[in-house]
């Protein structure tokens, strides 16, 4: 495959590539070149698409698991085959410079290689009843099938990697999915239409839309589509939800994610290293970037200043450059939203202590002290370049400080006391905690969501498998135990 080309890529229908009833041009944001020009199906191929779905539901609910696993061994293997080019093509759609790239595929590929896993080994469970008299001889059967087929909407961030959670969870549990990617960045998940259309799923098991983010609330309402599994901003989110208070749905939102650096943590230079490279890979966009960065006031002059050396240290520039670390944000818009949010803040008596410019796409990683409570690069995601630092008196006031926000995704703890890391656990409202190192940590393997505003539902492969799946019992009777 030609990471660049002038001629459409075709949309994915029912398993088949179609050109579209027009074109969409991805342009790099670094830049604006054009990278390529995409099919946009138009209504008549939005309805075979989804009727293919609804269609093959039942047939694919009974496909072998050998032949889900088996197609999805052959994607992870094809991107593996490819992975350079890929890599290239998703700095190119995306921005992000190509470190992340490159690391964004190998997590991809260990997403549907988890995925061929579970669909291998996903068989129930067996219960025996005969705890109570009333019950003896009988014997329950507990398994899970597909609640239907999926509608699948994929954010710009990660263009490959988050559409792979939508896909591979998906298949492997043996639901058609409808997948929707973000239209700033189509070309990572057609690539995946390219390497699914090589395996047995029968047509109608998935389809690629790379549709404007009009088209989404039909999608959303059409039920043949009974569950959506959402990627993207809380507002747009929650509005998705609101539209079809009926459906399934999965919701992850983002947050402002928290990085606490305690009294008791002496490698300061390592918290300020991860916590200045974590909160701006990607140029901040990543809903688990280090946002918010509370240090304990025993430890904060010190920190502080390592902080500022290790943020100004980061290199910045063309994200095709391999020792870039900083690339642009997605577009203008993002950021000249992300600069008025930081003169906010300063403008009502926070400090900047680095960074904070902007050319055109690219933002200045930056970091900004003591921003107001109700400042947005504090109380909202930024999903920018930018870390608000507070001092906290004590544990108490930093925990009460993470907990503040309308958002828990993940949180991060940098302590070396046990009890300490047991009660972040227990004591966080967030999805996950990650102890001695950045929120930022993300095993594709493992659960991962959010509460109160950051959403519900858990991506990770075999979590997101019971998410799009309902139990079924079967009770066997006079049966020897």
């Amino acid at each position: 495959m030609d990471a660049y080309t002038p001629t459409p890529r075709p949309c994915w229908i029912a398993g088949r590539p179609e050109q579209g009833v027009s074109a969409l041009t991805v342009r790099h944001p670094f830049d604006g070149s054009e990278v390529a020009t995409v099919a946009v199906p138009g209504p008549e191929q939005i309805e075979r698409a989804v009727a293919a779905a609804a269609t093959v539901a039942k047939e694919f609910r009974s496909t072998p698991a050998h032949i889900r696993a088996a197609a999805l061994d052959h994607v992870w293997q094809g991107l593996a085959d490819q992975a350079e080019m890929i890599a290239e093509l998703i700095t190119a759609e995306n921005g992000k410079p190509l470190m992340w790239a490159e690391i964004e595929v190998k997590r991809a590929i260990s997403t549907f290689r988890f995925a061929a896993e579970e669909a291998r080994r996903a068989g129930g469970e067996l219960q025996r009843l005969d705890t109570d008299p009333a019950s003896e001889g009988r014997l329950a059967m507990i398994r899970r099938f597909p609640r239907g087929p999926v509608l699948g909407i994929a954010p710009f961030n990660f263009p490959l990697n988050l559409v792979a959670h939508k896909v591979a969870p998906a298949i492997a549990a043996g639901a058609p999915i409808v997948i929707k990617p973000a239209p700033r960045t189509p070309l990572s998940a057609l690539v995946l239409g390219e390497l699914l259309a090589e395996t047995d799923l029968p047509a109608g098991a998935f389809s690629v839309l790379p549709v404007g983010n009009e088209e989404t609330a039909a999608l959303v309402r059409d039920e043949r589509l009974p569950v959506v599994s959402f990627t993207g901003s809380g507002p747009v989110g929650w509005s998705l939800m609101d539209a079809a208070p009926r459906k399934h749905f999965v919701l992850e939102l983002g947050g402002n994610a928290a990085a606490v650096v305690c009294a008791d943590w002496t490698d300061l230079d390592f918290a300020a290293q991860r916590i200045a490279l974590f909160g701006n890979y990607q140029a901040g966009q990543s809903c688990i970037a280090v946002q918010r960065v509370l240090v304990d006031r025993a430890v904060a002059e010190e920190f502080i200043g390592k902080l500022v050396d290790a943020v100004r240290d980061l290199r910045t520039g063309d994200p095709h450059d391999p020792d870039v670390e900083v690339g642009p944000v997605v577009d203008d818009a993002a950021a000249e939203r992300i600069a008025e949010w930081i003169a906010e803040a300063t403008s009502r008596g926070a400090k900047l202590l680095a960074g904070g410019g902007r050319d055109g796409t690219n933002v200045e990683p930056c970091v900004v002290l003591d921003a107001p409570r109700d400042s947005r690069i504090w109380s909202e995601e930024v999903f920018g370049p930018v870390l608000a630092v507070s001092i906290a008196d004590g544990l108490d006031d930093a925990f009460d400080q993470v907990n503040s926000s309308a958002y828990g995704l993940q949180a991060g703890v940098f302590t070396r006391d046990l009890h300490t890391a047991t009660r972040a656990g227990a004591e966080l409202e967030v999805g996950g905690v990650i102890i001695g190192d950045v929120p930022s940590f993300r095993a594709d393997q493992m659960p991962y969501g959010g509460v109160k505003g950051s959403g519900f539902g858990r991506e990770g492969v075999r979590s997101a498998m019971r998410d799009l799946t309902e139990e079924r019992i079967t009770v066997l009777t006079n049966v020897s135990l």
